[in-house]
């Protein structure tokens, strides 16, 4: 496999970047943020309405689709932009995470996983060839290798094994990803936990085999933010200048810029649909619980000047007395301002890099995160 490169650097402000990502059905400015559509839907929200927000890339989830309805009927069928209608570059992950935590029973081995649907029961092996397979079926624009993930706190000798073992099955993702159709990417995932020697190995180890992109991945998995940060810092600086690094499931918006000054461009995260659907909001002045019965009188917008619509004209007391009556459609507005939120602060951070304000402007965040009613953690 050549691997090509898709990535264009266009500025820098210390280590935050920004850049652009050329994919088979667009181009991703970075730093990017991908909202996830597990089951090739987004949760709440219609996929115009997400582009509204100014979203270029979203995510799919390959153990759900492999599953339901099927790699295979979505390939027959066009691949996964023309089966959902988002006509726009989609990242899918290797379904691995999704195995380790939801399958009922699972068998890791060299060969590959070996585990039971949470469907139905059915046993399905899911090899690192398999799970490229089914990216290709899927016809997304950029596919991950098959890791294993490891949850922390974990002993020394598992998080050792399951690095090693993600390395040898990158090695055969790559081999696999040969047969894919130009202009697709491929990602290879830092791994490691929280021990700075693993990452470094991981992360050497992986540019040795080569790939698109480079994700970390097994973070934001139950360990403190300082130790997520620090895992990205050793392991960041180690990964090519000319390739999108991907900080994979993460995270809140400090998490985010917090990252991005460290050199990461690309971001996932169901917080923004799942905070919604239980009545929470992001803003520019921090987080607020709809919920709360002080809004219920309030006939002010969530943030008369957001770029979302929703945002600047539905009263707080509306979306309170959705939340708390069990409307669909508050659940479905909150999701789209927080994707617009999110959206909003990644067009923030890219301009202000752009512009070598990068610490001005996160500084100034995290003052007006303050003002809400919950601070960044």
């Amino acid at each position: 496999m050549t691997v090509e490169n898709h990535f264009t650097l266009l500025g820098r402000d210390g280590m935050a970047r920004v850049g652009a990502l050329a994919t088979a059905h667009g181009v991703v400015r970075t730093p990017a943020f991908m909202p996830v559509g597990t089951q090739g839907a987004m949760k709440g929200v219609h996929w115009r309405d997400v582009r509204e927000t100014g979203t270029d890339i979203v995510l799919g989830n390959t153990y759900h689709l492999m599953l339901r309805p099927g790699a295979e009927r979505i390939a027959a069928l066009g691949g996964l932009q023309s089966f959902t209608g988002w006509n726009g570059p989609m990242l899918t992950d290797s379904g691995g995470f999704q195995v380790m935590s939801l399958a009922q029973l699972r068998k890791v081995s060299e060969q590959g996983v070996m585990f039971q649907s949470h469907i139905d029961g059915a046993r399905i092996e899911l090899t690192p060839e398999r799970a490229v397979e089914v990216q290709i079926l899927l016809g997304s624009d950029i596919a991950m290798q098959l890791d294993e993930c490891v949850r922390l706190p974990a002993e020394l000798q598992d998080i050792a094994r399951a690095m090693e073992l993600s390395l040898r099955w990158a090695e055969r993702c790559r081999r696999a990803f040969e047969r894919a159709a130009p202009g697709r990417m491929l990602f290879g995932i830092v791994q490691g936990g929280d021990v700075p020697d693993l990452r470094r190995t991981s992360a050497r180890e992986l540019v040795g085999i080569g790939f698109h992109g480079y994700a970390v991945g097994g973070l934001a998995v139950g360990e403190p933010q300082a130790v997520m940060l620090a895992m990205i810092e050793e392991a960041a600086p180690l990964l090519p200048q000319d390739r999108p690094r991907y900080l994979m499931g993460v995270g809140t918006p400090d998490d985010i810029v917090q990252a991005v000054g460290r050199g990461i461009d690309m971001f996932d995260c169901v917080m923004p649909t799942r905070n919604g659907r239980h009545g929470v909001a992001f803003t520019r002045f921090g987080t607020v619980n709809l919920r709360n019965a002080r809004h219920a009188d309030d006939p002010r917008p969530l943030d008369d000047e957001s770029p979302c619509a929703a945002a600047r004209s539905t009263s707080r007391a509306y979306l309170h007395h959705l939340i708390k009556s069990g409307e669909a459609l508050g659940a479905m507005l909150l999701s789209e301002i927080n994707i617009a939120y999110y959206q909003a602060l990644m067009s923030g951070l890219r301009s202000a890099i752009a512009a070598g304000t990068f610490a001005a402007f996160a500084a100034q965040l995290r003052e007006d995160w303050s003002r809400g009613d919950i601070a960044p953690r």
